[in-house]
């Protein structure tokens, strides 16, 4: 097993990814863990993750130096690594020349972390911080153009230190140096599997719950359908599944997830109307977050009123997933810039009356939909793209009212028809509408006319921290567009957002 160190690095959960591709263990702690409570972890080794701040910024997260005593492998990346250096006598400045993005790598010798890395390779830099001193023990091992100091090691001590980020699939040879740490210098054994996450995940919840009630919010989406299976295989009849009809679903979705939740999985799930609930504290507002907040806090009275239905029901269970978390606040509270907040994580009361279960919140969508493999759901609800919590709320650019939603839902279906048609629902990461809170001229019939203008988004990715545009046919790009003008009345103008994630966001609110 290794521990993580979440230093508030937006990619921290990519290493555990990585970690978990070679098949070992990795919990991830706050720097505040205790060196006891890491001794009682008995960890094969540490890896401190990356993050925002400035080493030398006040307030800055430190864990104690006492970690480096515990004659315990570690590996420092970008900011972790920073503060490996400044922590045991080394020196971290503000850059000269700040580094991001591409960057060609030398390394001085093909040993350590890099055996089996040619000597020059495309890495992915993210810093404004140089090191320009090392500590005592510590020699270079590689250097990019503007930066002396990019990977450093005490190979006695087995510390090691990498300022660019070896997690992310732009660094071409990350996963060889990842797994050169955990199986050379740490000695990992390959036992984690998704079999053995889902074993442990439903004892931890028996563990949690403790012959408890919970409620859990169904979608129908893969998140809250695994999340309700895998609670469900530890509390049996103790869960009870409340899937809400917002008002802010797509064209007869209520109608069609009732029959496919009911045909599928065989527990217990209540399901409420609640429209009006959400769409009158909608009115008049078009700020997003505002959007977000006030459906999050719908979500969960209603949420409330129907566990008061159920005696004894303490506990809420959530399909939460790792993106949603960091794009939000830091997993442990810590420095993460805040992107979005999701209605799952921003928009939860300070005082909520129900516990959180959250068996999900440290995957992303493949690592769920594997899962879901593994517990038996069915491939119709694995494979259902992406849908936000706040449904066509955040698809709808500025006041959300009926009549907004009744053309975005027409878009939508016309939309999805196609792409399902055309064999790229499989293909695409998401593909939606969103309606822009602008108008348009537009000719129909010899008539002038002034209508709304739709945006066609289609992005392909693997986990939803970074993403494409897709590259669709134009020919089907035409045929949604004539069929969304002309049978869609109030839209006469389509266009196709053509923006990647980053610089982007998937969802455009």
């Amino acid at each position: 097993m290794i521990l993580i160190i979440d230093f508030g690095s937006q990619f921290n959960q990519l290493i555990a990814r990585r970690v978990r591709e070679c098949h070992v263990d990795c919990p991830i702690e706050s720097p505040a863990i205790g060196m006891d409570e890491i001794r009682k972890l008995n960890p094969e080794g540490i890896i401190l993750s990356g993050g925002p701040s400035s080493i030398y910024e006040k307030g800055s997260p430190k864990i104690d130096k006492a970690v480096f005593d515990l004659n315990i492998p570690i590996l420092g990346i970008c900011y972790g690594m920073q503060f490996m250096v400044d922590a045991l006598g080394g020196n971290v400045k503000n850059a000269k020349k700040r580094e991001y993005g591409f960057a060609e790598l030398t390394a001085k010798k093909a040993t350590g972390l890099f055996k089996k890395v040619s000597r020059t390779t495309q890495t992915w830099m993210s810093h404004g911080d140089s090191i320009v001193k090392l500590p005592r023990g510590f020699t270079i091992t590689a250097s990019t153009r503007n930066t002396k100091i990019a990977a450093a090691a005490n190979a006695k001590r087995k510390m090691y230190g990498l300022q660019f980020h070896p997690e992310v699939e732009h660094t071409l040879k990350g996963k060889t140096m990842l797994r050169n740490f955990l199986f050379d210098v740490c000695g990992c054994k390959r036992s984690w599997t998704m079999k053995s996450f889902a074993r442990e995940s439903i004892a931890d919840i028996k563990a949690l719950v403790d012959g408890k009630k919970v409620v859990l919010g169904l979608s129908g989406g893969v998140d809250s359908s695994v999340a309700a299976l895998l609670i469900h295989k530890a509390v049996g009849k103790n869960l009870t599944c409340i899937f809400v009809d917002n008002g802010l679903l797509r064209k007869d979705e209520a109608q069609q997830l009732k029959k496919t939740l009911k045909q599928h999985l065989k527990m217990n799930i209540r399901f409420v109307s609640a429209k009006n609930k959400f769409l009158n504290p909608l009115a008049g507002i078009t700020d997003p977050e505002k959007k977000r907040n006030i459906i999050g806090r719908v979500v969960m009275d209603v949420f409330e009123a129907e566990a008061k239905k159920i005696k004894d029901a303490e506990f809420l269970g959530q399909g939460t997933l790792y993106p949603d978390v960091i794009e939000s606040v830091s997993a442990f509270g810590g420095p993460t810039s805040v992107i979005k907040s999701h209605h799952n994580v921003g928009g939860l009361p300070k005082k909520m009356k129900l516990k959180l279960v959250e068996p999900l919140r440290y995957l992303f969508k493949d690592d769920v939909r594997k899962l879901g493999s593994e517990i038996g759901l069915p491939e119709d609800l694995i494979w259902r793209q992406p849908f936000p919590g706040p449904g066509l709320a955040i698809r709808i650019i500025g006041e959300v009212t009926r009549s907004r939603l009744a053309i975005l839902r027409d878009v939508d279906a016309v939309l999805l028809e196609e792409i399902r048609q055309n064999g790229y629902y499989r293909k695409l990461w998401q593909s939606f509408a969103v309606l822009l809170p602008i108008k348009s001229v537009g000719i129909m019939g010899d008539s002038r006319t002034y209508e709304n203008i739709v945006a066609i988004r289609a992005v392909t990715s693997r986990d939803a921290m970074t993403a494409d545009w897709a590259r669709l046919p134009h020919q089907l790009l035409g045929k949604m567009s004539n069929r969304i003008i002309n049978e869609v009345r109030g839209v006469n103008r389509v266009v196709y957002d053509i923006s990647s994630k980053p610089p982007s966001t998937i969802e455009w609110e």
